[in-house]
């Protein structure tokens, strides 16, 4: 049997860009760390708002937070890493849903982590529950850490799980947006964790299981 799930919102409510915010404050410069806070202010409530796409918003902050860890190698990367899930995504994880796939993992089943935050960020949350990951590749050039390709969400994210596993469908497939919809309609058993009011009548219309109520963001 073969699981797939969606990280943010579907297993944890917490945030990559704020756990490195978090790790930049306590392990690099206080300084940096309010300034960056201060200033995606404006854009925080035109994201909470609606004004502007709540899901896209949060990926570029990710994207564009990994030039904050100065003189990055592999051993500094994986500690950001480490601290990034210990102490907000682990810390704020879904532990309703993260039980079902520890569940789906003691069955048997092979549990892959599939989304679009990059892969060492999703790694420690993955080696929590057992699972295997299919993120964002990352790489470290000139101590810069920076993406490579494009982030793994929407149609790649299946794309590529499909192509990673060598397989048509999935078993079981969790995920909690209306970008997750792809991931859902590729499972045999699809699962709407706590979705978005785009996902919930799609996952209602479809007869689909749904764990949880609609969320409000921010």
């Amino acid at each position: 049997m073969i699981v797939a799930s969606d990280l943010m919102g579907t297993l944890t409510t917490g945030s990559p860009f704020l756990g490195l915010v978090n790790w930049v404050k306590h392990n690099q410069s206080k300084l940096q760390a309010n300034l960056t806070m201060a200033s995606i202010m404006p854009s925080y409530f035109l994201a909470k708002n609606g004004i502007i796409d709540w899901q896209l918003w949060g990926q570029k902050l990710m994207v564009d937070s990994l030039a904050y860890v100065k003189n990055a190698d592999e051993e500094k990367l994986k500690q950001v890493s480490e601290w990034v899930v210990e102490h907000d995504l682990w810390k704020k994880r879904r532990e309703d849903v993260v039980a079902r796939l520890i569940k789906h993992r003691e069955d048997g089943a092979k549990v892959y982590i599939a989304s679009s935050v990059v892969e060492p960020f999703i790694e420690p949350f993955a080696k929590r529950i057992g699972a295997q990951t299919i993120g964002t590749p990352v790489e470290i050039i000139n101590g810069r850490v920076q993406m490579v390709g494009e982030l793994m969400a929407n149609e790649k994210k299946i794309e590529q799980v499909l192509s990673r596993l060598g397989v048509d469908r999935v078993d079981i497939a969790y995920g909690d947006t209306s970008l997750d919809i792809p991931l859902l309609e590729h499972a045999d058993h699809p699962v709407a964790v706590y979705p978005d009011a785009k996902l919930k009548i799609v996952a209602l219309d479809r007869g689909w299981e749904i764990i949880g109520d609609t969320p409000k963001y921010g």
